[in-house]
C-alpha cells in the first residue's frame, strides 16, 4: 500500500497553492486538511512539535502571529505556542507535507522531489 500522503494549511495561501499545485503536477495523490474549517487537534501539533520543534512550526512572520500583543510574543514556549497555534491555525507555518513517519514543514521543491522520491513504492 502506497505511504498516505496528506498536506496541511490553508485553502488560500499561495504558497499552499503552490505546494499543491506541484504535488499535482508531479501526479503525486495526497489528502488535503484545512486547519482553517476543519482545525487542529493537541495531539497531532505536540506530534508535530516533537518532530521538527514548535520554533520550526511556528509562523512567525504571518500577520495573525504580528497583531498578537507584545506579551504573547515574548517568552514564548511549547506549550504557550503549541496552544496559540492551536486557537488560531494561521499560526501553522505552512504547509505541513505528512509522508508516513516523514514532515515537511514550508514549500521547497527540491525537499518535496526527495520526500517523494524517497518513498516505498508498491
Amino acid at each position: 500500500m502506497p505511504t498516505p500522503i496528506t498536506i496541511h494549511g490553508i485553502k488560500n495561501c499561495d504558497t499552499m497553492k503552490k505546494a499543491r499545485a506541484w504535488l499535482d503536477s508531479h501526479g503525486v495523490a495526497h489528502a488535503f486538511h484545512d486547519y482553517k474549517t476543519a482545525g487542529i487537534d493537541a495531539a497531532t501539533l505536540q506530534a508535530w512539535a516533537k518532530k521538527v520543534g514548535w520554533e520550526t512550526l511556528l509562523n512567525r512572520s504571518g500577520t495573525t502571529f504580528r497583531k498578537l500583543p507584545d506579551g504573547d510574543k515574548e517568552g514564548l514556549t511549547e506549550a504557550r505556542a503549541l496552544a496559540l497555534m492551536q486557537a488560531q491555525p494561521s499560526m501553522i507555518k505552512r504547509p505541513v507535507l505528512a509522508l508516513g513517519d516523514r514532515l515537511l514543514v514550508g514549500f521547497d521543491a527540491a525537499a518535496y522531489q526527495d520526500a517523494i522520491a524517497s518513498l516505498p513504492r508498491d
